[in-house]
């Protein structure tokens, strides 16, 4: 057995076992993407200066589109991977309907560059912001792609791929993306 399928098994096996684990895993895989997006209009709408927000706004949403609307895509195009509950016949925990392509994992790839992007955009316009906020939603990200695992419609390998894909995605676009001038000028003497 391959490591991807071990990894896999060892973590979806811990589903149907117990009520709360799986509405955990339910709630991971399925809902907290919502809070995640919630939280991110949050500081967009909190953030003051117009500067800042067409930053945030920009870095966050091509991070996104970049990583989930043309990397997730151009793979899937060219390897197409059945999702676990078809290939294992087994029963997810969430709708199994859907026959697009498991690898690589289309919530990984855009959590962790949403994730990514908010984390930058903390560190280097909000400096004075909490810096454990940026790495709680590094943390949700990661553990989004765990209960994707964990309801049987990701594989470790896809949800793997997939973050890589969106940390890169939000770096290049980091890298890219011009930086507002942050701190007000001194006053001319």
């Amino acid at each position: 057995m391959n490591i991807d399928l071990f990894i896999f098994h060892l973590i979806n096996g811990l589903s149907r076992k117990w009520w709360l684990s799986d509405w955990l895993g339910i709630f991971l895989a399925e809902y907290l993407p919502y809070l995640v997006v919630l939280l991110a209009i949050f500081i967009l709408l909190k953030e003051k200066k117009w500067r800042q927000r067409f930053y945030f706004f920009a870095l966050t949403s091509l991070s996104v589109v970049l990583a989930r609307g043309v990397f997730t895509e151009i793979i899937r195009f060219f390897y197409y991977r059945p999702r676990p509950f078809w290939a294992l016949q087994i029963q997810s925990l969430i709708g199994n309907s859907d026959t697009n392509g498991s690898f690589p994992s289309g919530h990984a790839t855009a959590y962790f560059a949403l994730a990514l992007a908010i984390f930058y955009f903390l560190q280097q316009v909000q400096d004075e912001q909490n810096p454990k906020l940026g790495w709680w939603f590094l943390t949700v990200a990661l553990l989004i792609g765990l209960g994707r695992i964990f309801v049987g419609v990701h594989y470790p390998s896809d949800v793997l791929v997939g973050a890589l894909i969106g940390l890169l995605s939000a770096f290049l676009v980091k890298k890219i993306l011009p930086l507002p001038e942050i701190k007000n000028a001194p006053p001319a003497q």
